[in-house]
């Protein structure tokens, strides 16, 4: 075997123990009943049973389930979106209700076809949800919505309980991974939610096995922190398909151990960094650390 082949071939410990009980299956019904997409399936999240079958918890992918950009890591489709659905915010709500759910994550396609990038529905769903649900915490994970500060306001006015904006990957190699997105653009974009509601904690992840070295991942966190960023996630890059970026390498446990501590003791309030972590990945733990340390 060729020595490129072996040092790429996906390690034991990322394994997936695969869970369908009542739970999943449940979910997976509701979902479709509803209408309604999650980045869990759309995104390929190798957590959904996890997630779904014992922590009865989903990531709500609103805006519809067509991305405007072409990610070079991202499994979801891109194309021509769907024209707006204005009932989608109180679906979600309903959904939200019926599991029971103590934190609920909502996230979103990029919609560079929308001139708000979708913030007014975005933030109807933000409303939507905490009046059918007012002891349910909120976390939203929008793209940069262009980087049009009148975006952000709309969507930071209705008050989410935490702000999560990835910048994915680190700035060596940001435009070769992403689409359109821009790794100045994505920290104004942080920088911008915290001055607008300082008392939100704000959160970014990245995606490490890209090419990126040690140095630039602390590279990262330094601008993340500089950026008043509270809560960040490391998690190892998984080719979704062939067309996508390859996994230059698979990083050990301890490696994700040790990423950890230098994030904390660069001041975040909390890191979860691991193999299997998503940026939604433990998300209700996050931001109860972030109310602890506020």
């Amino acid at each position: 075997m060729a020595k490129n082949e072996e040092y790429v071939r996906k390690p034991d410990w990322l394994k997936i123990k695969l869970n369908t009980n009542e739970n999943y299956t449940g979910l997976k019904k509701m979902m479709r009943e509803k209408n309604l997409h999650t980045v869990c399936e759309e995104a390929r999240c190798p957590n959904i049973h996890e997630c779904w079958a014992v922590r009865k918890t989903a990531t709500f992918m609103i805006l519809g389930d067509v991305c405007t950009r072409a990610c070079r890591f991202c499994a979801v489709k891109t194309g021509l979106p769907n024209e707006l659905d204005w009932k989608e915010p109180e679906r979600v709500a309903d959904s939200v209700q019926l599991m029971g759910l103590k934190h609920a994550v909502i996230t979103a396609v990029a919609r560079d076809d929308l001139k708000d990038g979708g913030a007014a529905v975005f933030a109807e769903t933000v409303r939507a949800v905490r009046r059918k649900n007012p002891f349910t915490s909120i976390e939203v994970l929008p793209s940069d919505m262009n980087g049009v500060y009148e975006n952000l306001k709309m969507l930071m006015d209705a008050k989410p309980d935490i702000l999560n904006h990835n910048i994915e990957t680190v700035r060596r190699l940001s435009d070769r991974v992403r689409a359109r997105a821009k790794y100045d653009r994505s920290l104004e974009f942080l920088r911008r939610a915290k001055e607008m509601q300082p008392e939100i904690p704000t959160k970014s992840s990245i995606m490490v096995g890209l090419g990126e070295t040690k140095e630039d991942i602390i590279e990262t966190m330094d601008d993340l922190r500089a950026n008043n960023v509270d809560i960040m996630t490391i998690g190892q890059y998984l080719q979704p398909s062939k067309k996508h970026l390859k996994v230059q390498k698979y990083y050990h446990p301890d490696e994700f151990l040790e990423l950890k501590e230098i994030a904390l003791s660069k001041g975040f309030s909390h890191c979860e960094s691991g193999p299997l972590v998503r940026s939604s990945y433990h998300a209700d733990e996050q931001v109860n650390a972030a109310k602890q340390q506020a």
